[in-house]
């Protein structure tokens, strides 16, 4: 038998996304100009698909940042951050961090992914508990796979459910951990926090919530969900992204939980792979620092969210139940999810494409980000590109049209 033959399903559904046009798994962005524009070939692109929440990729501050610390520091640190690789600025991150938060320890990630990983499949051991989100992100499902705790899904967004589970749980020994998410990646939708807190501190549980894709975009501050809805007090540890808001790569863990620091050496993924180079590093202090600077970009992003969402709501498609920066088009079918998106490409729009059975509930997705560099104009154009492409394909109907005089 071939090695790869248990994913011939997968090869097979492959094969009929890229019959209809452009692999949108492999789409190849030549250059990028901004952050909402790129070359694909000699097109150029309005980028609506990177979660590019802030726009920092290209600030000032932060390019100058990275490139002062490559020229002085090199390219990588070569080393993991339990080995060579921990330096200076390694340290004042995982400060800044902590302090941002309000927590008294920090850790620095390669990636958002490993930061998850390496959290949840560690601090939950083999008499634990594990209590997740049933729609939590893959990074989540695969730390569960990776540690010995007990996996229990609850429904999604649902604490009337994670509460009858903790009750069946109030006589086994042994941690009960509830992992959520702030914002969910694919249709945008924030998670019932206070309620949540609630059932957690009825039982006795921990809990640690992935604030991915909701830092730089929700609360005062920009710190997410938890401070969004004043339940920061009551969080256990919080898990993020660099790859977001901050315009980077990396993760991050915050807590203020007695002995955090024992994960150094418990931790694998942190303990066995090389740090982030010095340049990513700076650039993410700088961005860090731009956040609290300049609350103006979180306000600037929310009205172009709402310019966004509301604008194909008023438009008649179906869309994720609340505005955020991830707006998800929900498609009748896989088929036909492929095909606007392949429309949207050929008119010079990059959005991304969700399919099952990586989606909630099985859906088909056109997973738009809004970004704060969008301008009014560039939004609306996607909007009125859209809605063409969805009245020519028979998605809406098309609003009966006056006679020619």
């Amino acid at each position: 038998m071939s090695l790869f033959q248990r994913f011939e399903h997968l090869a097979q559904s492959h094969r009929a996304v890229k019959d209809i046009g452009a692999d949108p798994f492999r789409v190849r962005i030549d250059r990028v100009l901004s952050p909402t524009e790129a070359m694909i070939g000699r097109k150029r692109i309005l980028l609506a698909g990177t979660n590019n929440y802030l726009g920092l990729t290209f600030d000032a501050g932060c390019i100058s940042a990275a490139a002062s610390a490559l020229e002085s520091l090199g390219t990588g640190t070569t080393g993991s951050s339990i080995a060579n690789g921990h330096y200076g600025g390694h340290r004042a991150l995982e400060q800044a961090l902590a302090a941002f938060f309000g927590h008294e320890h920090g850790m620095v990630f390669t990636t958002g992914y490993q930061a998850n990983l390496g959290i949840i499949s560690t601090v939950a051991g083999p008499d634990d508990y594990l209590l997740i989100d049933a729609d939590s992100h893959a990074s989540i499902y695969d730390a569960c796979k990776m540690g010995q705790a007990t996996v229990i899904r609850f429904r999604h967004n649902d604490p009337k459910d994670l509460d009858r589970r903790l009750a069946r749980l109030a006589k086994e020994p042994g941690n009960k951990v509830v992992v959520v998410e702030g914002i969910y990646s694919m249709l945008g939708d924030k998670a019932p926090l206070k309620e949540i807190v609630e059932v957690k501190k009825k039982h006795g549980a921990y809990l640690i919530v992935d604030e991915a894709h909701s830092f730089g975009v929700l609360g005062e501050k920009g710190l997410g969900l938890a401070e969004e809805v004043d339940v920061e007090a009551d969080v256990d540890m919080v898990v993020g992204t660099f790859s977001k808001s901050l315009g980077a790569v990396g993760g991050f863990c915050v807590s203020s939980l007695p002995d955090f620091n024992i994960l150094r050496v418990a931790c694998r993924p942190y303990m066995f792979t090389a740090s982030l180079p010095p340049s990513v590093i700076a650039s993410v202090r700088a961005a860090l620092e731009t956040i609290k600077q300049r609350p103006e970009l979180m306000a600037t992003l929310w009205d172009n969210v709402h310019h966004f969402y509301d604008g194909l709501a008023r438009r008649g498609f179906l869309l994720g139940d609340q505005p955020s920066p991830i707006v998800a088009v929900r498609l009748p079918s896989p088929e036909l999810a492929v095909h606007i998106w392949h429309q949207l490409l050929e008119a010079g729009i990059y959005v991304n494409l969700a399919l099952p059975p990586a989606t909630p509930s099985n859906e088909a997705l056109l997973r738009c980000s809004v970004c704060a560099a969008h301008s009014k104009e560039q939004l609306s154009s996607i909007i009125e590109t859209l809605t063409s492409i969805a009245y020519e394909t028979g998605l809406l109907e098309a609003p009966a049209r006056a006679a020619a005089i």
